[in-house]
Parts: C-alpha cells; sequence; structure tokens
C-alpha cells in the first residue's frame, strides 16, 4: 500500500523545517478505519478497571515526559514555553476529572423498581459505547483539545481514529507513542495524519461518532457531508466573544484580566476574549490600564521563559488580522498600539488594540484569532447585552462588576454557552463545554462529555 506524501513541519518562529514525517494516503485511512472496526470490541467488553488503567498509565507518562512534550509544542506551533507546560500540566488535571467520573457517570441505571410482582415492569438505562470515533483535532491547544475526545471515548469503550491538525503533528505522534506504550491497543487509538484532504478522507469512513474542533466553515461543511448519516456529531467552532465592564468594576484588575484574556496564546483560542464593551464612565480609565497592560506583554522566541506573545501559528491569518486593522481603521477606529505584522523571518503580529469601533467593523463581527482586540464603548448595560448578543456566535461572554446581584441580572440574557463573572477565557473540565448558534453543536467536558460518547439503551423488564 502506497503512503501519502512528505508533510513538513515548520516552526513558526523561525520558518524552520524542523521535521518531515509521511502523511496517509487515503487507502491507508480506509484500512486503518478497518482495522479500528475490528479491534474495538475487545475494548469494549474489558473492564472499565483494565481502560481506566491504561489511562492512567498514560497520564503517568505525560508526566514524566512533560519538559519534552511543552518544547515539541513550543517548536511546531509557537506557544511559548510557560503557556506550554501549564496546558500539559492542566490537561493532567482533565485526566484525573475523566478517571474520577466515568465509573458514574456510565453507571447502568435502574430508573422504575417495582415489588417485582409478575406483570411489574422494571426500566433502566445502560450505557454503550458508540464504536469508532473519528477525532478531528485543533493545532492551538493539541492536548486540551484532543483529551476532551480520546480520554472519555477511550474510557468508554471506543476505539479512536485520532487526526491531529497538520501544525501539531509531532504533538499528536507523541499522545499516539505514550497511550500505545500505556496498554492502549494500537488499533484502538490509530493516528491519521495529514491536512485537509486527509481530513476529508477520515470523515467518508464508516465511523459512528464524528468529534471536530476547528473553524466554522470547515465545521459546516463536515456538518454537510456527516448530517445525513445520523451519526454523532459535535463540533466546537469558532467564536467572537465579548465581554462587558460595567461602570462599577475595578479598573485595573478587569483591564488586566481582560488583556490576558484577549492575548493569551496570541488570541489563538475559540474562548478569547474578543470584543470588549465598556461603560462610559469608565472607559477612558480603562482603556488607560489595559493599553498599559498590553504594551508589557513581551513578545520574543517563545523558548524563552520570559516570552508572553510567540508567533501567530498559521501564516496566513497575518493577512486576516492586517485587513481587520485597514477595515477599522478606515471606518474610523483609532489604533493605540499594535497594528502590524513584524519582520521575519517567523510569522509575527504586535499586539494590537483599537478603540472607537463598532459593529460595522470586521473586527467586532468576525473571528480574529490572533493578538487583536476592538474596546466599543456604551451607555448602559441594555446596549451593552444588545452588542453583545448581535453576533452570529455564542461560545462565551463575561460581565465585570461587583455588584452580584447585577451580573446575575445580565448573564443569563447573553447567548452563550459559558458565562463568566469577573474572569475570562476559562475551561473547567467540571462544566459542560458548549456553544450557540455558528459556535457548534454538541459537548465535551463534564459528566455529559462523558456520555456524549456513549449511546444510551433503554430496557424494559418485566416480571413473569
Amino acid at each position: 500500500m502506497n503512503a501519502g506524501p512528505m508533510l513538513d513541519i515548520v516552526n513558526p518562529a523561525t520558518e524552520q523545517r524542523i521535521a518531515s514525517v509521511t502523511a496517509d494516503a487515503a487507502e491507508q485511512v480506509a484500512s486503518k478505519a478497518a482495522a479500528a472496526r475490528a479491534a474495538q470490541p475487545a475494548w469494549a467488553v474489558r473492564p472499565l478497571a483494565e481502560r481506566a488503567g491504561c489511562l492512567r498509565r498514560f497520564r503517568a507518562a505525560v508526566e514524566a515526559e512533560l519538559p519534552t512534550l511543552a518544547a515539541t509544542l513550543t517548536s511546531e506551533m509557537g506557544k511559548p514555553i510557560r503557556q506550554a507546560r501549564n496546558e500539559l500540566t492542566a490537561f493532567l488535571g482533565r485526566i484525573d476529572f475523566f478517571l474520577d467520573q466515568v465509573e458514574h457517570a456510565i453507571a447502568p441505571e435502574v430508573v422504575l423498581a417495582p415489588p417485582g410482582r409478575p406483570g411489574d415492569t422494571t426500566e433502566g438505562i445502560t450505557h454503550d459505547p458508540l464504536g469508532v470515533v473519528a477525532n478531528i483535532s485543533a493545532w492551538n491547544y493539541p492536548y486540551f483539545v484532543g483529551g476532551n475526545v480520546f480520554v472519555p471515548a477511550l474510557l468508554t469503550g471506543n476505539a479512536v481514529l485520532y487526526k491531529p491538525s497538520e501544525h501539531a503533528t509531532l504533538s499528536g505522534l507523541h499522545m499516539t507513542r505514550l497511550l500505545h506504550a500505556a496498554g492502549v491497543p494500537q488499533d484502538v487509538f490509530i493516528p491519521v495524519i495529514g491536512a485537509g484532504g486527509i481530513g476529508a478522507a477520515l470523515l467518508a469512513q464508516a465511523v459512528d461518532g464524528v468529534f471536530f474542533t476547528g473553524s466554522n466553515a470547515t465545521g459546516a461543511r463536515i456538518a454537510q457531508a456527516v448530517g445525513p448519516r445520523m451519526i454523532r456529531m459535535q463540533l466546537e467552532l469558532g467564536g467572537k466573544d465579548p465581554t462587558y465592564v460595567c461602570d462599577d468594576a475595578l479598573v485595573r484588575a478587569a483591564a488586566e484580566s481582560l488583556a490576558d484574556g484577549a492575548m493569551y496564546n496570541a488570541g489563538q483560542s475559540c474562548c478569547s476574549v474578543e470584543r470588549i464593551y465598556v461603560h462610559e464612565r469608565i472607559h477612558d480609565a480603562f482603556v488607560e490600564a489595559f493599553v498599559e497592560t498590553v504594551r508589557g506583554f513581551r513578545l520574543g522566541d517563545p523558548m524563552d521563559e520570559d516570552t508572553y506573545l510567540g508567533p501567530i501559528a498559521r501564516a496566513p491569518q497575518l493577512a486576516v488580522l492586517e485587513a481587520q486593522v485597514a477595515d477599522a481603521v478606515g471606518k474610523g477606529a483609532r489604533l493605540l498600539t499594535g497594528g502590524r505584522r513584524l519582520p521575519g523571518p517567523g510569522w509575527w503580529f504586535e499586539p494590537t488594540v483599537l478603540v472607537g469601533v463598532d459593529h460595522r467593523m470586521d473586527v467586532m463581527r468576525e473571528e480574529s484569532f490572533g493578538p487583536v482586540i476592538g474596546i466599543q464603548q456604551v451607555r448602559d448595560d441594555d446596549e451593552a447585552l444588545a452588542l453583545m448578543n448581535d453576533t452570529r456566535y455564542g461560545l462565551t461572554a463575561g460581565v465585570y462588576t461587583q455588584d452580584e446581584a447585577r451580573a446575575a441580572r445580565l448573564l443569563p440574557r447573553l447567548n452563550a454557552g459559558s458565562v463568566y463573572w469577573n474572569c475570562c477565557d476559562r475551561v473547567s473540565p467540571r462544566l459542560p463545554w458548549s456553544g450557540v448558534g455558528a459556535s457548534g453543536i454538541g459537548l465535551t467536558l463534564s459528566t455529559y462529555g462523558i456520555q456524549a460518547f456513549t449511546r444510551p439503551r433503554a430496557w424494559h423488564l418485566r416480571h413473569p
């Protein structure tokens, strides 16, 4: 069977090739899908304790190799080394959550238990694995995004066809190596390597679930391809996540928190803060503190411990960011800092703050996925809410205020899957991660995110 083309892995900070790996050919993807289908039943009937044991050993291996894994992640997608270690450390906590909760989440349930007289019917629920799951992962948080799928999928008895992003292939291969070494059979967790064409080949296979994280445009194409097959589908897509800073907020604390929420990982997160609305009474003071904070972020070599901002992971995104800034300035916005790509080598964009923005501008409508933020002044709570909800997206939204009752009035009115009070850009394994509208369908994380990889079976047991 012929292999696919070579896939070059490029360091976005230097534009140097750091590795070349052999991508799959379409016929290899079909062969891998068949192998996963054949291997899944035996994995499913293994006791949960044995499957969990494999994942515990995987966790221990990740922890033991954390410095090496972090360095690989930084080199292939540009995440500053401290942030790479943060992702891996938090990933360990997510594995712990799944291990702690899986037995309870998929335990058989008796929902009606009559005495057992002749003619009585006992009713119950069990949770069967879906079967073979296609996991098309993302590059910005490969351990988080991939692990949100493959850890609960494996624990609940599924086989996984795992396609890492072509921009995080080496991290994906590390995960594969460690899972296999931990005892997960090679045909139960199978990597599928390549770019978009190989992703399309994976979708063509007879899988029982598709779990994708990425852009809205790609998610829509997946929905068109997979929807008619009536299989489980989870699409974690983009966001244009807003936050409102009320007039009673602690100005500097809010500014520092939101600057981090907008610029962390160079703004390359679906839940990065992308729009900020500030009450007119504190607007100027907030902007001053926000810009001061952003100008203090160190941009540089992502392997340097003191670097906060690394490069953009994908070169084409530089043009998107430039176009958003030009569109905003052309329509009357003021550029307070940043606004341009930096000379190479590497794919660098300055942290950028725009004020005087409005919803005629792309920077307030379309996902930036970079270190660019627009700050808009508002008169009151009602105007802020109307603007925050004026979007096709609905992933996260937040409010900064010292008044808990005020937050409790505002947050339920936001069209978002996650809402925040005095915080932002936060994901917890204990809470479901889901979106509204163009931000996707389905969910991961929480006990619901464990059950997402199962099919409930209803039991009607009539006593003779």
